[in-house]
């Protein structure tokens, strides 16, 4: 008997088509939102989550350096749990490519998920960003830009939604210490992160950083503040120890309650 052919590999339309569906299928499982995990954040969401089909701003508290490996590492945490599907990639536009891979990767955003462009100005990143949102091909996109102004963000919101593909949009200009967020914005959520101390430990040693997490605006919602921990290895937020294992008492402060929480 003849052999039989053997199968052609199939056209890059066709591996796109069945990519597309399988990212469908995944996000149909794991629903419009994706909730942090913590009812601390997610009950006080208007979404309960992040729409997984809009944009959603970051900026980091100040501008030391500090602050901005903080608000990166924030976003990466987030694209990480995006992506947390066999196959699924972050695409992550920047005008200058500073990225600390060893930094993402252990936030869960390994360089087996990311891919990478870098565009000469923030209208470059722009447009690159709302191509890759609107191929509704990748589990999440981050752009990084100085400046976006209203109409801007209500094109990156609308490209999220077509292609039901969330946006972190990194604003990391900072002039005269004004938060970007003080500019008006199309966003879903708009997330300030800053650095502040960790937690001692009873030896000598660094302990797991921690973040004040910032919503200074979200629709349909108010917005909140929160010390956490920062991301772990598959980017997620945890509480303080002494917050997550009994209830704060009012009136006390976070130092008050570790000394008690020690006294005991």
């Amino acid at each position: 008997m003849p052999a039989q052919p053997s199968a052609l590999p199939r056209p890059p339309a066709e591996m796109l088509a069945a990519l597309r569906a399988e990212l469908a299928a995944a996000r149909q499982t794991r629903g419009p939102t994706l909730g942090f995990g913590l009812a601390a954040i997610d009950d006080r969401l208007a979404d309960h989550g992040l729409d997984a089909g809009a944009l959603h701003e970051i900026a980091a508290a100040s501008a030391s350096l500090n602050d901005d490996a903080a608000a990166t590492l924030f976003a990466a945490g987030i694209a990480a749990r995006f992506a947390d599907e066999p196959g699924f990639n972050v695409f992550w536009a920047v005008t200058a490519f500073d990225l600390y891979a060893p930094g993402l990767e252990q936030v869960g955003l390994g360089p087996g998920k990311l891919l990478y462009a870098q565009g000469r100005k923030d209208v470059d990143v722009l447009a690159m960003a709302e191509d890759a949102l609107r191929d509704g091909s990748l589990a999440c996109v981050i752009a990084e830009v100085k400046a976006a102004d209203m109409t801007a963000t209500r094109r990156l919101q609308l490209a999220a939604a077509d292609g039901q593909t969330p946006l972190l949009l990194y604003r990391r200009h900072r002039s005269r210490e004004r938060c970007p967020l003080a500019a008006p914005s199309s966003a879903m959520t708009r997330w300030r992160i800053g650095c502040i101390a960790s937690e001692r430990l009873p030896w000598p040693g660094i302990g797991r950083p921690r973040w004040r997490v910032d919503l200074v605006r979200q629709r349909n919602g108010d917005p909140f503040s929160l010390e956490l921990e920062a991301c772990d290895a598959k980017g997620r937020l945890a509480l303080p120890a002494a917050i997550g294992d009994r209830t704060a008492t009012p009136g006390r402060t976070p130092a008050q309650e570790r000394a008690v929480s020690h006294a005991a």
